[in-house]
């Protein structure tokens, strides 16, 4: 099936650090890419040139809640603008490693930032824009540090963080699933990889292919 024949499609991948994200959205992208689907990987905050320059001050930088989560969304902006669109537009499928989703989380969830405050943010860099489909990686944070520990990584700001800011963030993704689980499929990231993206494939497969 050929990406001009099949609507143009915004998937993200959400979840704390350590649930394992990664190696399942490099497949998942093998996977769509397998049936013609043209497709950008991108993540966030990121995915151009500023949004890097913004992603390297808010995982290093101290800052204020309300200072980091503008920039968190005006690197959004500059995404959707520079990357996301444009690749919708011209037919082509986004895969996103998180979106606002991610802010909810941590900042509303996990740094106590006003939901109001984040509800319009939302509303006025995306309006009525959201993700066809969120896979949320669910993992105990405790399981989560470990992986992160054993990859000898130099932890961000945020990886710093103590375990009780994550089960915060867990909440917080959890809440949002809820209150829109027509969009989330909710993963137990505890399980092996090959049931992972065997769940993720079968999500695909069913909801866009069937």
């Amino acid at each position: 099936m050929s990406a001009t024949r099949t609507p143009a499609r915004f998937i993200t991948f959400e979840g704390i650090d350590g649930a394992g994200k990664s190696s399942q959205i490099a497949a998942a992208c093998a996977w769509l890419q397998a049936r013609d689907i043209g497709l950008e990987q991108t993540r966030e905050p990121g995915g151009t040139p500023l949004g890097e320059q913004l992603r390297a001050l808010l995982l290093h930088e101290a800052m204020d809640i309300e200072t980091e989560a503008l920039l968190m969304f005006a690197a959004r902006r500059e995404h959707l603008a520079q990357r996301i669109a444009p690749a919708m537009a011209a037919g082509r499928w986004v895969v996103s490693d998180r979106f606002s989703d991610a802010t909810y989380a941590y900042q509303v969830g996990g740094r106590g930032l006003d939901a109001v405050k984040f509800a319009a943010l939302e509303a006025w860099v995306h309006p009525g824009f959201q993700p066809d489909l969120t896979f949320l990686f669910d993992l105990d944070p405790a399981i989560a540090a470990a992986r992160v520990a054993g990859t000898g990584a130099a932890p961000d700001r945020f990886e710093r963080e103590q375990q009780d800011f994550f089960l915060r963030v867990r909440d917080a993704y959890l809440e949002r699933a809820a209150a829109m689980p027509g969009r989330f499929c909710v993963i137990d990231a505890s399980r092996t990889p090959a049931d992972i993206a065997a769940t993720i494939t079968a999500t695909l497969a069913g909801r866009f292919f069937a």
